[in-house]
């Protein structure tokens, strides 16, 4: 019988393609995780792995393997994680990933609380531009729009956002007042562009009777940041198109206003994303609880939509 440790070293190292990688995810060095990998190959009479000074690369016998064991020990693993936690207080560190604005907005405000609740957690946040690997890198749950739904995981949607036209009173004072999207075109446009492809970023907006129409921008500043686009709306520099969980505490609070207000885009769901797992980690089961409960309560479906229709469940 291989010792666990062996097989986690092997599985890990597979997955994410190098030993340092694994010894990240395994708080341990990549000397030890190599050490450990070659004690099973010795035990087992085979190599696992082709090395070389940029990856590694399984062997037939190594591929074979993981297939074998991957889902068995993952199982394990979160079976011994369980029972371990099951009559205890939650625990652990909890690794999240979120975009930075989104989660000093939003996810930050109710921090306080969850330590109140589970003092023996420690939160490990990553604010990041970014799609992460959630499985590959080790997080226990990322919180994000657009993001890929790989094998493993599981998405809960927590809203449906929409995009919006927004500018200050001071810039919209003694403009005429835009009737459709074309109208923007008479104005300065504070654009977007795509972290993704590099690309600005356009959008066809629609209002509740169903009629569609491209929101012409002409590009007066652009930026690939929406707290900068935000910013540069409140300074009077012109009209931006915003997603509304960037555009919501400006609106409500009077910065900026609506611009077309009775027009929007669907940019898609922001949701929480976690590992398909029967038995979860109880840090991180207690964090999907949590976050489903706080953003219920607190509205946040139908804060992020800009039709004025009821929240999206």
């Amino acid at each position: 019988m291989q010792p666990l440790s062996h097989l986690e070293c092997f599985v890990k190292s597979a997955e994410n393609g190098s030993f340092s990688a694994a010894a990240r995810l395994l708080g341990l060095t990549p000397a030890a995780v190599s050490k450990n990998v070659a004690r099973l190959e010795a035990s087992l009479g085979m190599r696992l792995f082709q090395r070389s000074t940029r990856k590694l690369a399984l062997t037939e016998g190594g591929e074979r393997l993981l297939q074998q064991i991957a889902g068995a020990l993952a199982t394990l693993s979160d079976a011994v994680d369980h029972a371990s936690t099951q009559d205890k207080q939650p625990a652990g560190t909890l690794r999240v990933s979120m975009g930075p604005a989104f989660g000093r907005a939003y996810l930050l405000p109710m921090l306080g609380e969850f330590l109140r609740r589970y003092p023996a957690i420690v939160p490990d946040w990553r604010f990041e531009n970014r799609q992460a690997d959630l499985i590959g890198e080790g997080f226990d749950a990322g919180i994000g729009g657009g993001l890929s739904l790989k094998p493993g995981m599981v998405a809960r949607e927590l809203g449906r956002v929409h995009i919006v036209a927004v500018a200050s009173p001071s810039y919209i004072a003694g403009k005429p007042d835009p009737r459709t999207p074309p109208d923007l075109a008479a104005l300065d446009g504070i654009l977007r562009r795509s972290l993704h492809n590099g690309r600005t970023n356009h959008y066809s907006l629609r209002n509740a009777a169903g009629e569609t129409a491209i929101a012409d921008l002409v590009p007066r500043l652009v930026f690939d940041d929406p707290e900068a686009m935000c910013q540069a709306a409140m300074m009077g520099l012109g009209v931006a198109l915003l997603p509304m969980p960037f555009a919501a505490p400006w609106l409500r609070s009077g910065a900026l206003l609506r611009v077309l207000p009775g027009w929007w885009a669907d940019a898609g769901p922001i949701s929480l994303y976690y590992p398909a797992k029967k038995l979860l980690p109880a840090r991180t089961r207690v964090f999907v609880d949590f976050v489903i409960e706080q953003f219920q309560e607190r509205g946040f479906a139908r804060l992020v939509r800009g039709d004025g229709g009821p929240a999206v469940r």
